[in-house]
């Protein structure tokens, strides 16, 4: 599939010299970075995925102790900070 775009003439150079300073096309360059955004968005994450992560993260919490002191984790980070 051939797609034509057209792209403000600043972008172009902009393109032209990225394509240049690597040795290869424009079209090429063009290719290579719709390919690396596509595999990125790829990736994202799935509604789904993250209620279920968070269900274990909840199901994990529920089996740690409480501290002894009661000090929170803020408390142990900022423990002689002050």
């Amino acid at each position: 599939m051939t797609l034509q775009i057209n792209i403000p003439d600043e972008s172009a150079e902009l393109l032209s010299r990225r394509a240049a300073a690597l040795g290869i096309s424009v079209e090429k360059l063009v290719e290579n970075l719709a390919r690396e955004k596509a595999n990125s968005e790829e990736g994202l994450v799935d509604p789904a995925r993250a209620q279920a992560a968070a269900e274990r993260i909840r199901e994990i919490r529920k089996r740690v102790k409480p501290d002894p002191e009661g000090w929170t984790i803020r408390d142990y980070i900022d423990y002689g900070r002050r």
